[in-house]
């Protein structure tokens, strides 16, 4: 059996795992199919806030590197 490369994490998951990951993938799916403008206006909000969250952590650093 081969070793882990992660030790105390678990790669490989059971079934019931595998139906919620594909569940969310179809829902967002259908989300993008039936509302596209909705689940780009989502998209790109959320790709401003992740922004927002680096402008942040970098300015943190920058003041602690002071």
């Amino acid at each position: 059996m081969a070793k882990s490369s992660f030790p105390g994490l678990k790669t490989s998951g059971g079934l019931l795992p595998k139906l919620i990951g594909t569940g969310v993938a179809i829902a967002l799916l259908v989300l993008v199919v039936k509302y596209p403008a909705d689940a780009a206006t989502w998209a790109k909000n959320l790709a401003g806030m992740a922004g927002d969250v680096i402008d942040g952590l970098v300015s943190f650093f920058r003041q602690v590197g002071n």
